[in-house]
């Protein structure tokens, strides 16, 4: 299992926690020079889908700095709470939630993706973004968002993915094998993180192998949809 920090004898799901925690200050910012900002169009694609489903209650899970509850949080009469392990980034998404006086519609909570706290068939709606790669038990974790959603109800995945076609694929391995890591040198409190999030990135099941794998927990009407050459895709499923 590939892990953080793998010296480490603690399970994935706490070195995550302290990995998250200790590059929270930078990851926004991170994020940003990683992705040259496209993630930002990325999640405002989460939100044009989600505004079409009409959501009353939406969940965003590995919430992070809360960027797309904050988003769900723009949609009229949706009730959004977005749940993440790492304390040191919810706080941060407290405050901006806070700046933005969305305290009435958006709420986050300390919480593990793969034992929610919530009763069977009970949101609407649920997102993850770059988030599912780091369940410590991926089919674990999907099964828990199948469980607490709503029959018909949909999930958004966006996560990291490898292109497809072999030569954009061998450019996006050299792109990030040297500008990841010479940007997480310089601005990363945590480059082991960073190592972690590039393997990471590149071993997860992504396109059809991850569509198997939700069709395995029980989704159905799955939709694959690549961005940015096939670095990232967006997923959509139905229960």
């Amino acid at each position: 299992m590939l892990k953080p920090y793998q010296k480490s004898r603690s399970s994935k799901k706490n070195q995550i926690e302290k990995m998250f925690d200790k590059i929270s200050d930078d990851y926004d910012f991170l994020n940003w020079i990683i992705t040259f900002n496209s993630h930002k169009r990325w999640k405002n694609n989460i939100l044009s889908i989600a505004k079409k489903l009409n959501p009353k209650k939406a969940l965003d899970i590995a919430t992070g700095t809360a960027d797309i509850a904050i988003k769900l949080g723009s949609i009229p009469n949706c009730e959004v709470v977005g749940v993440d392990i790492s304390e040191q980034m919810l706080n941060i998404g407290r405050n901006k939630i806070r700046k933005k006086n969305l305290q009435k519609s958006v709420s986050l909570q300390k919480g593990d993706a793969e034992n929610l706290n919530y009763n069977d068939n009970f949101f609407d709606l649920i997102t993850i973004g770059f988030g599912v790669r780091n369940f410590q038990d991926l089919e674990k974790g999907l099964g828990e968002s199948f469980r607490v959603l709503k029959p018909n109800g949909a999930l958004i995945v966006l996560e990291t993915s490898v292109p497809e076609n072999k030569i954009i694929r061998l450019l996006y391995s050299f792109f990030t094998r040297t500008y990841i890591p010479l940007m997480a040198s310089i601005f990363s409190k945590d480059k082991l993180a960073y190592k972690y999030l590039l393997n990471s990135a590149e071993s997860f099941p992504s396109g059809q192998k991850f569509k198997k794998i939700l069709e395995n927990v029980g989704f159905k009407n799955i939709s694959i949809r690549p961005k940015l050459l096939g670095s990232s895709t967006i997923y959509i499923a139905s229960k």
